[in-house]
């Protein structure tokens, strides 16, 4: 190969990529380069967990989106925070190790995703996994991504168990197990107090592999096509253009926001969305940048009667004893998530499985995405919506490829996404008023101590005033049959109409799974790598 020419060039170096680059440089005959636009590494406050408060806000591994105005949401923007930096948005998530439902997976096939059942992704999810929980039907030790269960010993996390149990909740200790319903720790992508993004669990061993190019800091402003087939890619690196020639594929893995961007920009998408910015139509294909999905969110803080929340470790003495631990790589504060247990619920006990999330705050995060610091001592807890109605869309701002997407989620268009919202919340502060919690709790915050519980009309007020992403977009490339209109890949992540080019992240799920998104998406990953790997019986 010349400097410049690859078997498959890999667009983003996040969740899927690094999976993607790492399972495909095992075969050595392949010649593969991975391309990120963020920096090589994030550092300190990559690896310690506790950190995330540094990495959500906006800084230098942050691309620091913002949606456009959402009507359902009083006309707000809401910041949208996504990784870039090799790792992605491992490198800035909240670090919680959660597959979904089984039931999610049987209808992406059931929907024409052929070979995406529970059955044939659980593999996958093995393949990857490092748990330290025993192997069996469930779990696998010996994945390159190490999964630790709940290090925290904070009494509010008993708390919250038993004012679950109190309310007669179901229970469960592995929401990856047999049974997702009900209260639980969370499994934690976190190895020996450290953050395990996916740089860390699949590059590290791979990054030293002849066969395998990363560049950092060099971002992809459109694929080459000649015709109908990819040819490479142009990128933006010190300052100057090149193109990188991919002798096979060009695989896009930058996400639900990247992915559709950077195909509008090669003229890939609904000739509606691509001609008004100038850009010459190379295939129509409708569905880029549509069917956008995502969890919306609410947090409902309360006061604490004791200063006993993580606001504790911002004194000096506190902060530098949980430092010393953390450097010693013993077991406290600053090693853990800052949600170590949750909940997957039902807000209709008639429902097939839960279609609400809790994840358990130890401080008050009144306000959101860490852009400040908690001022008191509080807890929080974060209730989103599972499977929401509402879709929105990924488009161009302009041609210029440096240029952010328009980002339009849609939040709550469609009515019945309201009502699970509220009917949510209305759990979360019966829960607070438990004997459990409420030894801990001296009141709400405002405004939901302003708010009777069952005020439906204040409640909706309320979440339209504050409700905010909890980072799970998907879809915007989404997975169906080729003679779906709206599909952009098919069931082997091919683009539908193209050759030489796949997709394979968050973009492809035709429909958000319930629970966090960077399990599945390393899942998908994986399952990409196997299926280029049996096209070219490696």
């Amino acid at each position: 190969m010349t400097d410049k020419t690859f078997d498959f060039i890999i667009v983003g170096a996040g969740s899927a990529g690094c999976t993607i680059a790492a399972r495909l440089s095992e075969v050595a005959s392949f010649n593969v380069l991975l391309i990120e636009a963020g920096k090589a590494s994030g550092g300190l406050k990559v690896a310690m967990p506790a950190m995330i408060a540094e990495v959500v806000p906006p800084c230098d591994i942050n691309w620091s989106y913002w949606t456009e105005p959402q009507k359902a949401l009083n006309g707000r923007k809401l910041f949208w925070p996504r990784g870039k930096v090799v790792g992605g948005s491992s490198a800035i998530n909240g670090m919680l190790y959660v597959r979904g439902h089984a039931r999610d997976y049987d209808e992406w096939a059931q929907a024409g995703c052929t070979g995406w059942t529970w059955e044939k992704v659980l593999p996958y999810f093995l393949k990857s996994e490092g748990s330290d929980r025993p192997a069996g039907e469930y779990h696998s030790t010996d994945g390159p991504l190490k999964t630790t269960q709940r290090t925290s010993t904070h009494p509010l996390n008993d708390a919250f168990v038993e004012a679950s149990k109190q309310m007669g909740l179901p229970q469960t200790d592995d929401f990856n197990g047999p049974q997702q319903e009900g209260i639980g720790p969370y499994d934690q992508t976190i190895h020996d107090g450290r953050r395990m993004t996916v740089a860390r669990a699949y590059l590290e061993t791979a990054k030293d592999r002849p066969n395998l190019t990363i560049l950092s800091e060099a971002q992809v402003r459109r694929v080459v096509f000649d015709g109908k087939r990819a040819t490479g890619v142009e990128l933006s690196r010190n300052g100057k253009v090149e193109t990188y020639t991919a002798a096979r594929e060009v695989v896009l893995a930058g996400g639900a926001i990247n992915s559709p961007q950077l195909l509008q920009l090669s003229g890939v998408g609904n000739p509606d969305d691509i001609k008004p910015h100038g850009i010459e139509v190379v295939h129509a294909l409708k569905g880029v940048g549509k069917n956008m999905q995502d969890h919306l969110d609410i947090n409902v803080n309360a006061h604490l009667k004791d200063p006993i929340s993580m606001m504790r470790y911002q004194k000096p003495v506190a902060g530098l004893i949980e430092m010393a631990k953390w450097f010693l790589h013993k077991p406290g504060a600053l090693s853990d998530c800052v949600t170590p247990v949750g909940a997957f619920l039902k807000t209709d006990k008639a429902l097939e499985r839960p279609d609400i999330q809790f994840h358990i705050m130890l401080a008050m995060a009144d306000v959101p995405h860490g852009f400040e610091k908690p001022h008191e001592h509080g807890m929080g807890i974060h209730m989103c919506q599972l499977r929401p109605h509402s879709r929105g869309t990924i488009g161009l701002q302009s041609a210029d490829p440096l240029a952010p997407a328009k980002i339009d989620p849609g939040y709550l268009s469609e009515a019945e996404d309201l009502r699970v919202m509220r009917e949510g919340v209305k759990l979360v502060r019966r829960m607070y008023r438990q004997p459990a919690l409420a030894a801990f709790i001296s009141r709400e915050k405002d405004p939901w101590h302003g708010i009777d519980i069952d005020d439906d009309a204040g409640t909706e007020a309320a979440i339209r005033d504050l409700a905010e992403t909890i980072y799970h977009p998907v879809g915007t490339c989404a997975m169906g049959p080729t003679d779906n209109a709206t599909s952009v890949v098919d069931p082997d992540l091919k683009v539908v109409g193209l050759a030489g080019v796949r997709v394979a992240d968050a973009s492809v799920m035709p429909r958000l799974i319930g629970g966090n998104t960077n399990a599945p998406t390393i899942m998908i990953a994986e399952r990409c790598a196997d299926i280029i790997k049996a096209a070219y019986r490696a």
